[in-house]
């Protein structure tokens, strides 16, 4: 492809919560949205452990926080250069990258709000040549949202039909949920609620040495600790209201070291987490999305298939993959970002207050020009 009349392509990129690599997803988007294609990079393992490292609350080291950011921004840079290269892409068609980075702190509900993602746009901007868009968080924040979640308004874009409403799930390292209503003059709702993979891939890596537990086999072999399921379903989060919004910062093995009884087996642990993840997902869409009639995951939780089987019991409602809509579930939170960086160039509302919180819908996101165009 080249320039020209294709401009209307956008690249986004995130690396999520569960940092396991970045992300890809192009799009066209003009009066509709298209996905033309996507791809995961593996993080290099000394910027994966880096970016691990600078999510817990005990790390602040701005040393470190400083050569990660330049780091990190240098390989999403890499990463998209060379995911254009594959489709044959050149960088002059691309309109904008719309780059997430990596957050490192999330803290809505301190005296001084205040949420950090890194990955320089700077760096992206200078070695890509593509205007990029970044730091989309902060604006909402400072209108007193949560700053997140941002991907409601895109799913709603995606999915909102009028014969039904929909409960939108992402499992990432945290889940969040979107409830978009049939009726479109119904404001769409959206929250962060409880852990996703966050707490199963970090108990797995501690005691399997492998990255995530592939299709809950390990859980599979332990049996719920009904004593701790309780402790962990008592969480304050979970019974607060949305507007909320959560990450590694609170569900962390810290969080989970403070509710484990005295030399539990770690198989037991692992199939409690498990029933805890799905659980906590199940109480939030009693709670506030019962009007809901289907619901759609997607996320890397989507692949743990002991865990969607388990959300398919709990649910009164039919359960289904992204997939089944047409959309590569792998993607849509790397595509969200491509699209809020088509509205910020178009000065489009990219937030929504009824999800946040924030004192009405909010433009989000920094522009760093690029070389090109």
């Amino acid at each position: 492809m080249t320039p020209g009349d294709l401009r209307h392509l956008y690249l986004g990129t995130i690396s999520g919560t569960s940092v396991d690599g970045l992300d890809l997803a192009l799009l066209e988007i003009d009066a509709s949205i298209r996905f033309v294609a996507a791809q995961t990079h593996p993080l290099p393992e000394a910027l994966r452990d880096q970016l691990l490292a600078l999510g817990q609350p005990e790390n602040d080291n701005l040393d470190d926080l400083g050569a990660a950011d330049v780091a990190l921004g240098r390989f999403i840079a890499s990463s998209a250069l060379e995911f254009l290269a594959s489709q044959a892409i050149s960088p002059d068609a691309v309109r904008a990258i719309g780059s997430h980075g990596q957050t490192v702190r999330h803290r809505p509900d301190q005296e001084h709000p205040f949420t950090w993602q890194i990955g320089d746009p700077n760096v992206i901007a200078e070695l890509t040549g593509i205007t990029t868009v970044a730091d989309f968080r902060r604006r909402d924040m400072a209108a007193g949202g949560q700053g997140a979640p941002l991907v409601p308004r895109f799913h709603d874009a995606l999915f909102r039909r009028v014969e039904e409403s929909l409960a939108i799930l992402n499992i990432g390292g945290i889940s969040n949920l979107s409830l978009l209503p049939a009726d479109s003059s119904q404001a769409i709702i959206g929250f962060d609620c409880g852990p996703g993979n966050a707490l199963l891939d970090s108990w797995c890596q501690l005691h399997q040495r492998k990255p995530f537990d592939q299709d809950g086999a390990w859980a599979g072999t332990g049996k719920i600790i009904e004593a701790l399921l309780e402790r962990l379903m008592s969480d304050p989060y979970l019974q607060r209201p949305p507007p909320k919004s959560t990450g590694r910062e609170y569900y962390n093995l810290r969080w989970l070291e403070a509710y484990l009884p005295d030399a539990a087996n770690p198989a037991d642990v692992q199939r409690t987490l498990l029933e805890f993840t799905a659980l906590s997902i199940h109480q939030a869409l009693l709670n506030w999305g019962d009007f809901c009639q289907r619901l759609v995951v997607c996320g890397g939780g989507r692949l743990n298939q002991r865990l969607l089987e388990r959300l398919a019991e709990l649910a009164d409602i039919p359960v289904a993959t992204s997939e089944d809509h047409g959309y590569d579930g792998d993607a849509i939170e790397a595509a969200a970002f491509a699209w809020l960086a088509q509205r910020r160039l178009d000065m489009s509302t990219g937030s929504a207050g009824s999800v946040t919180g924030a004192d009405g819908d909010r433009v989000l996101g920094g522009i760093y020009p690029g070389l090109r165009g």
